[in-house]
């Protein structure tokens, strides 16, 4: 281990933070965005060399932000709704998102009847042209009341993003204000320095997209300049630069890491001893644990604070479900086979044969098991298959992992007679193994 390249121990917190959210503010994080403030050369220089993410700060807007700009962008991830069953935030809700802030920056002080105002003349200009959709907010004879109140709902949500990242703040409840159809007399109060701070990527009309396949969108974003992408060079194979800075991304932003994924013809940057060495130094120096296979990288954060993931605590049914599905998928005859929707259900449905009361609460197994397959999806143990529903892929992570089963017996006086006895019923407990600990948060090295 490189002593020299880890970070100072009161700017880790900090770090794994701006990992885990991009940004720290001021009136929420205020020791990590003073300690931030305090190292920002330090804080700089490491996510430059190491991961090439740009550190700004902001101290008129109270604003420590990080522009992590990957190529490699996961499409399983990004702003979350909490009202969702899918919580990822729809197309329609990130447009009105933009649109918010495009008029906010002209007026930083609205009442949410104006901005609906704005916002619907906007789109009913451009969506002749297909530029953007359609947004009545108003019933009338061509909008029936669920649509209109659907599009409110859809600003809402966008608005509730914006409050989140602390880039616009609102007075009243954003929900009960728009189940009027004016939009009620909440003001909606944005900083134009934070619209500053949002934008982390050369204009979309500069780089050209709409003459770019989709499939090179990502990239062209992700560019530092107009000359570091070209549709000429696009397709070009990657650098041992990119490659880098493609692995380092994935260990320290992604639950787990396929070192294989990079499909060159080269040895894997992960495999190669610089490689191996440079990572693990990477993630030590943010205080992240890492479990290494040859075919498996596993990072973990025992504090919590570097990801949103908080696998596998809780007390909730479809948490439980997972790790009992985790506890017999390395076990199966062959662990690398597909994974189907039926033999997910078939173990539910003997864990309720012999504890009826588990689950109560679904009356459908498959409903219960779409739910636990996609709490193993979220890091990375299993991976949905595209083409077929209701199939997952076990990735090899799931050898990393060992589970026990405790079924909590009754305990009945010896003098207590069955007639007045309360009725016990043995519950399905599932926990990480304590020889795992935070299985594998508290390990570091080589598992093979």
């Amino acid at each position: 281990m490189n002593e020299a390249l880890l970070l100072p121990a009161d700017l880790r917190e900090s770090a794994r933070r701006l990992i885990a959210t991009g940004r720290l503010r001021e009136e929420n994080d205020p020791e990590e965005y003073r300690a931030a403030l305090k190292g920002q050369q330090t804080l700089a220089e490491f996510f430059r060399t190491e991961l090439n993410w740009t550190l700004e700060v902001h101290e008129v807007a109270g604003l420590v932000r990080l522009h992590k700009r990957r190529s490699d962008v996961p499409t399983d991830r990004g702003p979350l709704l909490s009202r969702e069953r899918r919580p990822l935030a729809s197309a329609t809700v990130m447009i009105l998102a933009c649109l918010a802030c495009e008029q906010l920056w002209r007026r930083p002080r609205m009442s949410l009847r104006e901005l609906l105002q704005a916002i619907a003349q906007v789109c009913a200009t451009e969506a002749p042209q297909g530029r953007l959709p359609r947004f009545p907010v108003v019933a009338s004879q061509e909008v029936s009341k669920k649509e209109a109140r659907e599009h409110r709902q859809s600003l809402a949500d966008a608005l509730k993003l914006l409050v989140a990242e602390g880039t616009v703040t609102v007075d009243a409840d954003l929900d009960r204000a728009l189940a009027d159809d004016d939009g009620g007399d909440l003001v909606v109060t944005a900083s134009r320095d934070r619209l500053a701070a949002k934008f982390s990527s050369l204009s979309p009309t500069l780089l050209e997209l709409n003459n770019l396949p989709p499939h090179q969108h990502a990239a062209a974003l992700s560019a530092e300049s107009l000359m570091d992408h070209t549709p000429e060079g696009a397709d070009a194979p990657p650098t041992l630069e990119q490659r880098r800075l493609n692995a380092m991304r994935r260990l320290v932003d992604d639950p787990a890491t396929d070192p294989l994924d990079d499909h060159t013809d080269t040895t894997t940057y992960l495999h190669t001893l610089t490689g191996r060495e440079r990572a693990l130094n990477v993630t030590a120096a943010l205080g992240l644990a890492t479990t290494v296979r040859r075919d498996w990288w596993q990072t973990t954060d025992p504090t919590g604070q570097a990801s949103g993931i908080d696998f596998p605590n809780g007390r909730r049914m479809e948490r439980q479900a997972a790790l009992a599905l985790l506890a017999t998928l390395p076990g199966r005859d062959d662990p690398t086979a597909p994974l189907t929707l039926t033999e997910v259900t078939d173990l539910f449905t003997r864990v309720r044969d012999n504890q009826p009361r588990w689950a109560a609460s679904y009356d459908r197994m498959p409903a219960l098991a779409r739910a636990a397959a996609a709490e193993l999806v979220a890091v990375a143990l299993l991976i949905p298959d595209p083409e077929i529903p209701d199939q997952w892929q076990p990735t090899p992570g799931v050898h990393l992992w060992r589970v026990r089963v405790h079924q909590n017996l009754p305990t009945i006086r010896p003098d207590a007679s069955p007639a007045t006895s309360p009725r016990f019923e043995q519950q399905l407990l599932v926990e990480p193994a304590a020889e795992a600990g935070r299985a594998p948060a508290d390990r570091q090295g080589d598992e093979g």
